[in-house]
């Protein structure tokens, strides 16, 4: 019995991978026509600045939740491969197999970092990084919209390249002229861009929100109190091509620090999926307080504020809806006029779901009365 045990242990010390690894699901709902995809399209490996093998980033996406994960080791920058001319897929080609097994949309990508440049783009969707590696900045960029590739500028507000603010290049409006790039990082690792949000609005740019993880995912969030960012993608399908064609659609919302933020078209669909009455009737009268009961199915806490003074009765106006819980909203009647009311309306603004600078969606929690 000793010698098992023994033996067992040894097993296990030898062999991590046969250790039990869990998934923590991303509660974010389906909307009308799309399913919600959790992508993350800018991590690193130790094929350039990562510290972490690729098929550790796949486990990572797996055990935390990711349908779509995108590596995007530069083409210019390898400071742990030690020749130049090395392969730049390898780190796509090392996970594929694993994202294959764990049902991960693996998508192949590269940064492009050239100095020149005061910002840098990442191109997802590429056929063969190493054609990527040129000496001038725009032939790269060339190469990769000639492989289909979609590209988008990320961390448009890193210190480093802007030290003074964000700068809206005029060499970034001759590439938007090509067709270059098609989206931008809204948020960046734990970093929000708000003049960033103005421009993909201005300038119709995808919006996306990536963890840029460069060492081991937990050192940088723990999945106990802040999860990492993502973009959420609205495919009609669970495949690559369905989320490249998302994503050049501009069908995208970002998800990171318990907030969403995105086009309202999307945003009200999660909420009014997010939420379901519990009491689909209330037989509210003149004088009485009522609750309505409110389930949250999803991972995010809605955090409401009363807009509007209704007839004939009054609602609480500041709710904290917490995430997979059931909330009671207090419900007084103020006057007979309330016989009259065969639904009830409490409109709110969800002052954690933004849908424009300075804008938060505005929502409406319906409840029969008669």
């Amino acid at each position: 019995m000793r010698r098992f045990f023994v033996t067992t242990i040894f097993i296990f010390l030898c062999f991590p991978e046969l250790q039990a690894q869990y998934r923590k699901e991303i509660d974010i709902p389906d909307i009308p026509g799309y399913l919600t995809l959790k992508c993350d399209f800018h991590v690193k490996t130790v094929f350039s600045e990562g510290e972490i093998w690729p098929t550790d980033r796949v486990s990572e996406a797996w055990e935390q939740g990711l349908d779509v994960l995108a590596i995007t080791d530069q083409v210019e920058s390898l400071p742990h491969v030690a020749k130049p001319g090395a392969d730049h897929n390898q780190s796509f080609e090392i996970a594929r197999p694993l994202a294959e097994q764990r049902g991960i949309i693996l998508i192949r990508g590269a940064e492009l970092s050239f100095k020149m440049l005061p910002g840098h783009f990442d191109a997802i969707f590429i056929k063969n990084a190493n054609l990527l590696e040129r000496e001038n900045w725009l032939d790269a960029f060339q190469e990769a919209k000639d492989q289909g590739a979609f590209i988008f500028w990320d961390h448009p507000g890193i210190d480093t390249r802007q030290p003074e603010k964000s700068t809206w290049w005029g060499k970034f409006s001759q590439m938007l002229k090509s067709g270059l790039p098609g989206g931008i990082e809204i948020y960046d690792g734990h970093e929000f861009y708000p003049e960033a949000y103005k421009w993909a609005r201005k300038k119709r740019l995808t919006l996306l929100a990536n963890s840029n993880v460069h060492g081991p995912i937990e050192r940088s969030y723990d999945p106990d109190s802040v999860f990492r960012p993502v973009t959420l993608v609205f495919a009609t399908e669970r495949k690559a091509d369905a989320v490249r064609y998302a994503l050049q659609n501009q069908r995208t919302a970002i998800y990171f620090d318990d907030k969403l933020l995105g086009d309202q078209k999307f945003l009200e669909p999660i909420f009014q999926a997010s939420i379901k009455v519990v009491n689909k009737f209330l037989g509210l009268k003149n004088h009485e307080s009522k609750f309505l009961q409110i389930h949250n199915n999803s991972d995010i806490d809605f955090r409401l504020i009363g807009k509007k003074t209704a007839v004939g009765y009054n609602y609480q106006k500041e709710v904290v809806l917490k995430a997979h819980r059931t909330t009671l909203i207090e419900v007084i009647g103020t006057s007979n006029e309330i016989k009259d009311q065969a639904v009830l309306k409490l409109e709110y603004e969800i002052t954690n779901l933004i849908t424009g600078p300075d804008e938060k969606l505005q929502a409406v929690i319906e409840v029969d009365n008669l």
